[in-house]
């Protein structure tokens, strides 16, 4: 079973790259981020006539998730994270798919740091911590998947010095981050690519060809589901193809 995040950065816009990519890699289970449109305008229709069933979270220009499933259709858990009611942005949706709690995950970014973008980030890291731990502590196979926003390590990016002032390179940041490993949530791609270089997001398409990227999307596999990890990847090169998205999809294959 495949399961893999994407990036799309308005799924409107770069529908004829994500209906190539499912067609040419065949995921079972896609977690979208930054679809950037309200629901009444997300293309259902065109992603079910690519196979796929989805539910989605949306808010017009802004933010917005979706989770796809191959030849089925999602069970929709929750949308949006506990903890703050007057929270209305677009970022988390969680489903069942296949036997597996799903939830798409699209971190708010922070910049311009320090300032109230950037405690709302760290504000929204500590609700999902606090949901996380019900589903890590859960028999149940579940992943969060998606853009976390955070650069975990400096051997994620390609120039650390260069970014150091950035919100995603920000110690609160990472420490949060480490605080949802701490509950045992396993980074797939670190599981099995302790020491790689592994870039899922270049700033630009002369960053793109230069290979100056950032690592800050993620499956993060909870017990049940880590003890099943075959494989991983970036599917790299559809961030190089015609009008992509600044993010290349993400994937890990697992035994169900």
């Amino acid at each position: 079973m495949k399961i893999a995040t994407y990036n799309v950065n308005g799924v409107n816009g770069r529908l004829p790259r994500l209906i190539e990519w499912l067609a040419e890699t065949a995921p079972d289970v896609v977690c979208l981020q930054e679809i950037k449109t309200g629901d009444a305008t997300f293309p259902a229709r065109a992603i079910a006539d690519a196979g796929y069933g989805a539910v989605w979270h949306g808010q017009r220009s802004h933010h917005g998730v979706a989770i796809l499933a191959k030849d089925a259709s999602p069970r929709e858990i929750r949308r949006g994270l506990p903890g703050d009611p007057d929270d209305r942005e677009a970022r988390y949706l969680e489903a069942e798919t296949m036997g597996i709690v799903t939830a798409s995950v699209y971190l708010p970014n922070g910049n311009p740091q320090p300032g109230p973008r950037f405690d709302y980030k760290l504000a929204w890291f500590d609700r999902l911590i606090t949901h996380a731990q019900t589903l890590q502590r859960a028999a149940t196979p579940a992943v969060l998947a998606g853009d976390f926003n955070v650069v975990p390590t400096d051997a994620d990016i390609y120039n650390a010095w260069l970014w150091a002032h950035d919100a995603v390179m920000q110690p609160a940041s990472r420490a949060a981050y480490g605080r949802l490993l701490e509950q045992g949530w396993v980074d797939a791609t670190r599981a099995l690519h302790p020491r790689d270089r592994i870039y899922t997001y270049w700033v630009n398409t002369q960053a793109f060809r230069r290979n100056h990227g950032f690592r800050m999307d993620f499956l993060l596999l909870n017990a049940a589901l880590a003890a099943q990890l075959q494989a991983t990847g970036v599917d790299t090169e559809y961030r190089g193809r015609d009008r992509p998205s600044d993010h290349a999809p993400v994937w890990v294959t697992v035994s169900r």
